[in-house]
């Protein structure tokens, strides 16, 4: 066995979590969470709760929000071929379709159609890859628009640590409205950006009178998010990839941003990796920039684009507990999970939120 750098194992980013702190139901409002903040200069830890966000920020500080739109992307049809049942879970939009999982009775092969919503709706296969995964196109019928037919038919695609006994219509709907910005508008996502679930409308509105500006860059998250670190060495880890664009306006005020000293501050890890994928280190500045993404920020990388950032809690052991120690130090963030966990914050995408400054 190779030896591998203490530095680069992953047993110093982990830590026991309490089932019970696992939210499994958003906070009765979107800013009724709690908010932890982290002072990396100061070293301290201050408990508030998210309104509080309004006194940590200045006047010309710059919000970067990702506007992606989360699609209900469960959905239940049958095959063409044989009328059998089938199941879908869209987990990733790729350049040339989608990455699914697949359950249905009997085998799918290349080339087979399945329908959905009564034909509005058909995939088909186009390759197979493991453990029910295929890669498929997604097609409307007729004058439908494939998102819409999502939107009425599919069900949110929840993460697999939100377990519930039975999800009703009520539920559904809930989720349906509180797993989603309120500024998404670029339909794509299967799993949401959830530290910009605690905003509202009114809330950035006051931000924005305060003098505090916003940009906007999209990052469609895959159900990659949630993937393990399966190796010894998490440098070796091979990222999923991820469809983002940073516009030539975002860009100008990021750079404008940093020239007049004020804070550039990512809301969630996919705002933040989004500018670093558009970093350009010729020009030590953000570049307008779309494609396709696989970026992987861990200790000891820098990053570059972003002063502050508001981010959920993550799961132990992942990429997200990666780059956000890269980014405020492990040692800090480990202490602030430690506090969280003993103060009984909320964990996971509808749970609270920390402020890193």
């Amino acid at each position: 066995m190779t030896d591998i750098s203490p530095e680069f194992t992953l047993d110093d980013y982990d830590f026991a979590l309490p089932d019970e702190l696992i939210a499994q139901e958003p906070a009765a409002t979107r800013e009724g969470s709690r908010l932890l903040v982290l002072d990396r200069k100061k070293r301290g830890i201050e408990h508030r709760q998210f309104p509080d966000l309004m006194s940590y920020l200045r006047p010309g500080d710059l919000l970067v929000l990702n506007t992606t739109k989360v699609i209900p992307a469960r959905i239940f049809g049958e095959r063409q071929l044989t009328g059998g049942k089938a199941e879908v879970l869209l987990l990733s939009p790729q350049e040339d379709g989608w990455d699914l999982l697949l359950k249905t009775r009997g085998k799918p092969t290349v080339g087979e159609k399945l329908i959905f919503a009564d034909g509005r709706l058909t995939v088909t296969l186009v390759e197979k890859g493991e453990r029910g995964r295929w890669r498929g196109q997604l097609a409307a019928d007729g004058d439908n628009d494939a998102f819409r037919v999502l939107e009425e038919v599919g069900s949110m695609p929840l993460p697999p640590y939100i377990k519930r006994m039975e999800s009703s219509a009520a539920t559904k709907a809930m989720d349906k409205e509180r797993y989603q910005t309120v500024f998404a508008q670029s339909p794509g996502a299967v799993a949401a950006p959830t530290a910009g679930l605690h905003f509202t409308k009114d809330f950035l509105s006051a931000l924005q009178q305060n003098g505090v500006k916003t940009c906007s860059v999209t990052l469609h998250v895959g159900l990659g998010t949630f993937q393990p670190i399966e190796v010894e060495d998490f440098r070796n880890h091979t990222m999923h990839a991820e469809i983002f664009e940073v516009s030539e306006k975002t860009a100008q005020l990021v750079n404008q941003a940093r020239r007049d000293k004020g804070r550039v501050v990512a809301v969630g890890t996919t705002s933040l990796r989004s500018l670093e994928s558009a970093w350009d280190e010729e020009t030590q500045g953000v570049q307008a920039q779309s494609g396709t993404t696989r970026l992987f920020i861990y200790p000891p990388k820098p990053v570059r684009s972003v002063d502050c950032m508001v981010t959920n809690f993550h799961l132990p052991r992942s990429s997200l507990m990666l780059l956000v120690s890269a980014f405020a130090g492990r040692e800090r963030i480990m202490a602030a999970y430690g506090e969280a966990i003993e103060r009984q914050y909320r964990f996971f995408s509808y749970g609270d939120a920390m402020l890193l400054l």
